[in-house]
């Protein structure tokens, strides 16, 4: 999605060449993996973390653009909603000392972010739903003044000509139906990518997928919206109900657009192969074909853009950049509280992502890693969860993250992560297990205190602010 768009209507002779792209690419695609050395190089890490604005007294302030534009920095794009910014930071070796760099380069953008914004009257924020957003903030106004984004409301409402139904049960219930796909601007994400050798996709991807689980339980910083308790991690919801393209002619199709995926896979063409069997174009750009230089790979533009529209939580990414490689993009951790705590968030799936990868994750039931992601999602750290080795055996997310622990860190050294790095990353999510308080718990205690109403909401989020800043981890901030 971060592809430059040109325009925001298309024929229906666009969506068929489209389609005949998609799958010429699909071919070129298989040759480019068969090429000897393709993807070879070092692992990196790269992140993306999209940002609330927001007024003086917690509300959304829908000025993207006059951000980006004051900001002038070309590491922010707007995002789907006028109240939301992504920052794109610098992809970096996950040798050394990452989580330190990707800790310095949040501060920095995120002070930028805040810095311009302030020329608008406004404050910015990283948090995965924003309590104090009311029904009023999702008019076809809110969407971002972009192309794509057009397309893309356009595109799905091409599929989908009934409007979207969010139901979500938690300790509340929410109901609403909406004619466009502005609520997916409610939920905000903090991203991180791992470049990946083609061999090792798979079970690296696999062993994301199972890994995810418990670090979502302990990373939980969304428990509401539109005033209502819902789930500990509320954006997984949303997010998959506020974009389902299956109207009554596609319910056969077991996946949302949005998804967590229905079985192990076996390699990254299987992957490509089924978003383009199964999922229909929305934005059918055609761009000029070019032959790539002797040692350069394809753009493959169509099939990169048609991937971009379809968010399974772990996602398969081809890079045309420097010679082309794969990067398993992980998509479920939300933004926030502070840059601290989403280092180590990133450096507990990694390392235990890169700890599982060695395992053969591919013999544990994916149903029960399937119930893992939702129930962490619901519950956080009280939700009950299995995992490889422990029989039948469900326990307290809680007690399981403890109990990975030290398999993260055996994953981080694996990747030649210093130790003392890893440990002070590792230690964060120790921490706030121990003492019971992720960025959700803390948001639903504190509005217990403030009051659980539009002005509580505003405060509550004027204080998660003040807290932000200081840059102290969430499991440190005083209700």
């Amino acid at each position: 999605m971060g592809q430059q768009v040109d325009k925001d209507r298309y024929s229906e002779a666009e969506f068929t060449r489209f389609g005949e792209r998609l799958a010429q690419q699909l071919t070129e695609l298989r040759e480019l993996l068969a090429r000897p050395g393709f993807g070879a190089g070092p692992a990196t890490i790269g992140a993306e973390l999209e940002m609330f604005l927001i007024t003086p007294d917690g509300r959304p302030l829908p000025r993207n653009h006059e951000v980006r534009d004051a900001a002038d920095d070309d590491r922010l794009v707007p995002e789907l909603g006028r109240f939301n910014l992504e920052v794109n930071l610098t992809p970096l070796p996950i040798a050394g000392r990452p989580f330190t760099a990707l800790e310095r380069e949040l501060r920095e953008t995120m002070t930028l972010v805040d810095t311009a914004t302030a020329t608008q009257g406004g404050q910015a924020v990283a948090i995965g739903i924003l309590p104090s957003l009311s029904e009023f903030d999702f008019t076809h106004e809110a969407l971002s003044d972009e192309s794509r984004y057009r397309a893309m409301s356009r595109g799905l409402r091409r599929l989908r000509t009934e409007p979207f139904r969010v139901h979500i049960e938690g300790v509340e219930q929410l109901e609403l139906e909406v004619e466009g796909v502005i609520l997916e601007s409610a939920n905000t994400s903090w991203q991180v990518h791992l470049r990946t050798a083609p061999a090792d996709f798979a079970r690296v991807y696999n062993a994301a997928q199972l890994a995810i689980g418990p670090v979502l339980a302990v990373s939980g910083n969304s428990p509401s919206f539109l005033g209502r308790r819902l789930w500990e991690e509320t954006r997984i919801a949303l997010f998959e109900e506020a974009a389902d393209d299956r109207d009554v002619e596609r319910l056969d199709r077991r996946d949302r657009r949005v998804a967590f995926g229905s079985k192990w896979v076996s390699g990254i063409e299987e992957m490509f192969e089924t978003c383009v069997r199964d999922y229909e174009p929305i934005m059918p750009m055609i761009t000029e074909e070019v032959s790539p230089a002797d040692g350069e790979a394809p753009e493959l533009a169509e099939l990169r853009l048609h991937q971009g529209t379809i968010w399974q939580w772990n996602r398969p990414i081809y890079d045309p950049v420097n010679g082309g490689h794969l990067r398993v993009e992980m998509r479920a951790l939300p933004a926030g509280p502070t840059p601290a705590d989403m280092a180590a968030n990133a450096a507990f799936l990694l390392g235990l992502t890169a700890a599982m990868a060695v395992e053969p994750v591919e013999e544990f039931p994916f149903a029960a890693a399937y119930r893992n992601f939702y129930r962490a999602a619901i519950h956080g750290l009280d939700a009950s969860l299995s995992w490889p080795g422990r029989g039948t055996e469900e326990i307290p997310a809680s007690r399981l993250a403890l109990d990975l622990l030290p398999a993260a860190r055996a994953g981080l050294i694996r990747l030649d992560v210093d130790p003392d790095e890893a440990d002070r990353a590792l230690g964060i999510i120790r921490d706030r297990v121990m003492l019971r308080r992720t960025g959700a718990i803390w948001q639903r205690e504190t509005l217990e205190r403030l009051g659980d109403d539009p002005a509580g909401r505003s405060r509550m989020v004027t204080r998660y602010r003040e807290l932000s800043l200081t840059g102290k981890p969430v499991h440190t901030w005083p209700i």
